[in-house]
Formats: C-alpha cells, structure tokens, sequence
C-alpha cells in the first residue's frame, strides 16, 4: 500500500461518480479534506474482517475480492468490487468494524474517506444520502441472494451461477478468470475445491464450457442457466 501525493502522476483530483456530483461546493470540500488516495498492490488487503473501521473506500481503478473469514483456512466469498464502488458503506450507518475482508485482483487506486465526513454529508444533502442508502440496500439485496443460493441450491446449481456472475464481468475485464483461482470460484459457490475441478471438467465434458488453463469461456450460456435456476 502506498499514499498518492498531488505531485504523483497518477493522482487523481476528483471522485467520479454521479452520487458525488450532486454536491454543494462546500460539501465537496468536505469530502475532499477528508479523502487520501492509496495504491493498494495485487494481494493486498484493503479491509479485514473484525478491524476498526474509520474510513469508507472508493475504488478508482482495479479490481477487489469481498470475503467472509471463517475457521481456519476456510472464507467464503461474496461479490467482486469493480470501479465505481464502495467498500465499508455499513460502517457508516451501523458499526464500527468491518464485516469482511476484501483483498486486491489487481493494482488498485483507491479513495480513503473518513466515515464521518460521509456521515455529515449524506445528513445534510437529501439526494446524496438517498444515493449512498441506494447503494447500500442494493448490496444487501445481493447478500441476501447469495444466502438463497447456499441454502437451496446443490453444487452445480451453485457453480453454475458463480460462473455466469462472473462472465458477467467480462465486459469491463476480459481476463477476470484468470484473475481467480479455482480455490476462488469454490469459494463463491461455497463448495471444495475438489467438487468445483470435478464439475468444470463435467461442464466441459458436456459443451457448456471450455477450460484454457485458469481461463472458462461458457459455451452454453442458456444450458448453464437452467443448471443455476434449478439448483
């Protein structure tokens, strides 16, 4: 991790997303006292689980892995962070921890923002607040989805839709599988690892997808959404 001064050349002045466009100028200037940008690596981890939290994070560049910690070696993970997105939004409301890890796929360039100064804007700005609460609830709606798939789907109903949420994000990342371990893609389906090797090549073998080392290029988009939708 290392702090982005303004004589860096890639510094970045403003924060560019719509929700922080709808500020006043002396809103703005409160966030903008606020915020320090930082160049998180490849495999660094921009929150843990159970840390004190005092900061929200705004993704300007890069790519994240949000997590779920459990015993020992296992995690769980939930949703993969793109630009444009925040991380830690339930502190501000609720909390003063994370609630999970999230861990850089790739070089990130990242605005930390004090929690507080979120906090007093989102009070006084009606639109903004609206925007910010949108955006929380809609990741909630996520998690709470996910938790639908754990608990009523089987193993390839799981990573059948682990797989199409994933090529889903092709379109902004063409290489985000080989970003991702297959230890990675179990742990979206919440599934072994040995259960995910076993199915891909059963995927495969039935011409629903192509495996090109750690990259999967579905073959059958229809046919593996009826595996996911059925569970």
């Amino acid at each position: 991790m290392r702090t982005i001064l303004e004589t860096d050349n890639e510094f970045i002045c403003d924060i560019q997303a719509p929700c922080f466009q709808m500020l006043t100028p002396d809103e703005a200037q409160i966030v903008k006292a606020s915020k320090t940008q930082v160049l998180f690596r490849k495999d660094d981890n921009l929150t843990k689980q159970g840390a004190f939290a005092s900061y929200v994070l705004f993704i300007i560049t890069g790519f994240v892995k949000q997590y779920l910690e459990g015993d020992g070696i296992k995690s769980f993970n939930l949703r993969i962070i793109k630009p444009g997105e925040f991380i830690g939004l339930s502190s501000v409301f609720s909390g003063n921890t994370f609630t999970y890890s999230s861990v850089a796929l790739t070089d990130c360039q990242v605005f930390l923002i004090e929690k507080a100064a979120i906090a007093k804007v989102a009070k006084e700005n009606g639109e903004f607040g609206f925007q910010i609460i949108k955006r929380y609830c809609e990741q909630n709606t996520n998690l709470l989805g996910t938790v639908r798939t754990l608990m009523y789907k089987q193993m390839n109903g799981r990573l059948a839709e682990t797989l199409l949420y994933i090529d889903g994000i092709r379109t902004v990342r063409p290489e985000i599988f080989q970003l991702l371990s297959r230890k990675d893609l179990a742990d979206f389906a919440g599934i072994s690892t040995e259960s995910t090797v076993k199915l891909l090549k059963i995927f495969e073998k039935d011409g629903l997808i192509e495996l090109h080392e750690k990259d999967v290029k579905i073959i059958n988009y229809n046919a593996l959404d009826e595996i996911s939708s059925k569970g």
